[in-house]
């Protein structure tokens, strides 16, 4: 795996965790009671969003980590998801 892989690799783990990390413990203005006007009662109150960048960096860590040992150990390789048989033999 190169460099360039491995980078986007790790920021692709990066944000689909983080897009999973976003929703969770959220109170919005309509939970608390206290809508802005011209704003949505859906619109967040309380965010964390440094709290969960932090968390969501530690995640990815561990997920490409093992995601990466898995591609370079050869145990999932290009070859394994060629079901058309389209690529050359594996050497």
């Amino acid at each position: 795996m190169s460099i360039t892989s491995a980078l986007v690799l790790y920021a692709v783990i990066w944000f689909m965790t983080f897009f999973v990390v976003l929703p969770i413990r959220i109170k919005t203005q309509g939970d608390l009671g206290e809508i802005v006007p011209g704003t949505h009662a859906g619109a967040p109150e309380h965010h964390h969003l440094k709290k969960k960048a932090i968390i969501t960096t530690a995640v990815a860590c561990v997920l490409w980590a093992i995601i990466a040992g898995i591609i370079v150990s050869g145990w999932i390789s290009v070859h394994d998801f060629d079901w058309m048989n389209r690529l050359d033999p594996a050497s």
